[in-house]
């Protein structure tokens, strides 16, 4: 999907890059997949604010997505290519032979009136989701189960793709994660053939503030701008890093920056094979 430019006639349009929205075929979504979508403001059940720099925005409706692909075997076609406000990608509106309609995320190159399907012997061709066991290596995928029948969880963002590198004895499949990172799938796994779509997603420029408030994104001011009662890094004389240069900088908590936050072992490192970041890099 190509990004448009515009004429700099105001500052904010000197550096602008949205998208074109050229593959959306249709602006108003399907009722029967909409639900209602309340907004948080960063703060969770008990009222205080666990995530920062989040408020406001447009009101949103969210889109049942079938992550699982639950119509095995059976062709449906797509009928809209649309706009998710919850997502970076897109969803496109699947109609099954029987009238039952769901929503999926779309890959790179589906068109509307494309039959895709699900299934362990459908052909592996974007849009189309099979079990790990019947991918051929080297394909790329998306949407992909950590745990068979659960769902998919990995690889669902715009532009993302993995690629299944090998399989192992035992029922287990090696994919590189888009991270880099190489990791074991059981084989009964779905996934979804092809590149997520909307892969010039993470070439857009905003350039304004206004259109972040539209999104919901709250201002984020620097701690070094702060008072050493509000920040670790705040207060000292002048410009100063991290009070005057005489610590490290830390997070609001007082985590140092690159300080390792994930745990030592955890049951889900049984299945990485090797990781992003190696020792020796």
């Amino acid at each position: 999907m190509p990004l448009k430019s515009f004429r700099p006639i105001t500052p904010s349009n000197r550096y602008k890059m949205l998208p074109s929205f050229e593959e959306i075929t249709t602006d108003k979504p399907e009722k029967s997949l909409c639900r209602p979508l309340k907004k948080s403001g960063g703060r969770n059940n008990t009222g205080r604010i666990t995530c920062r720099h989040i408020g406001g925005g447009h009101k949103r409706k969210y889109r049942i997505i079938d992550f699982k692909r639950v119509k095995r075997d059976s062709a449906a076609e797509v009928k809209t290519i649309e706009y998710d406000p919850n997502r970076t990608c897109r969803i496109a509106l699947l109609e099954y032979a029987d009238g039952e309609k769901a929503y999926i995320l779309a890959p790179a190159g589906i068109q509307v009136g494309q039959q895709i399907s699900a299934g362990e012997k459908v052909a592996p061709k974007p849009g189309n989701a099979m079990p790990l066991k019947s991918v051929p290596l080297g394909t790329s995928i998306h949407n992909i189960e950590l745990r068979p029948g659960n769902g998919g969880k990995v690889a669902r963002a715009a532009g993302q793709e993995a690629v299944l590198t090998n399989r192992e004895a035992g029922g287990y499949a090696l994919i590189k994660m888009p991270s880099g990172e190489i990791r074991k799938f059981h084989e009964n796994c779905y996934c979804t053939i092809g590149v997520v779509g909307n892969r010039d997603h993470m070439n857009e420029v905003s350039a304004k503030a206004g259109r972040s408030r539209w999104q919901g994104i709250r201002p984020t001011v620097r701690g070094m701008c702060m008072n050493p009662v509000d920040h670790p890094n705040g207060g000292g004389e002048g410009k100063s890093k991290s009070g005057g240069g005489r610590q490290h900088l830390k997070s609001p908590w007082g985590h140092t920056k690159g300080q390792k936050t994930r745990q030592k072992r955890k049951p889900s490192d049984a299945f990485i094979v090797q990781r992003r970041k190696t020792k020796n890099a």
